[in-house]
């Protein structure tokens, strides 16, 4: 099983961090990144990527970071990745922090979310990020949207 650590969230500079880096997955598309994982975490990051690929239709899907990314006019829109006992997703740091209220229930860095593997996903929130992300990665002033206003 690979287990990945995104280089520019790690932040640690330490014995730790190198042994993280060297197990980086060496994935050339999202689909072989995915089919590295047990089945738990393959299917949590399909509804990942399902709903990420709705909220941003005209976004491109690559690697980097070594982590799956969705990249719209030459911008990173967001990454997500798996690990052991949950699910990374980064909006960004602007991302997080115009949704801190509601990502108060999960783990949260500057620029990342962590949703536990085997519990539901808030699929609306997330769907709010990443058009919220959208929005600023094609100019325009990115509205935040409050839940029950669609």
């Amino acid at each position: 099983m690979m287990v990945t650590t995104p280089r520019a969230h790690c932040g640690r500079h330490d014995r730790q961090a190198v042994h993280d880096m060297a197990e980086r997955s060496t994935a050339g598309s999202i689909d072989e990144y995915i089919a590295e994982f047990p089945a738990a975490t393959q299917k949590m990051l399909r509804e990942l990527r399902a709903l990420i690929r709705a909220s941003a239709p005209e976004a491109t899907e690559t690697i980097s970071y070594a982590i799956p990314t969705f990249d719209l006019n030459g911008q990173h829109v967001v990454h997500f990745a798996g690990f052991a006992k949950h699910v990374g997703f980064y909006p960004t740091g602007r991302g997080v922090a115009a949704f801190k209220d509601e990502l108060e229930p999960y783990k949260a860095g500057k620029g990342s979310v962590r949703f536990p593997l085997g519990q539901p996903m808030p699929t609306d929130l997330i769907r709010r990020i990443v058009e919220y992300r959208v929005a600023q990665a094609s100019g325009s002033s990115p509205k935040r949207e409050r839940p029950g206003t669609a």
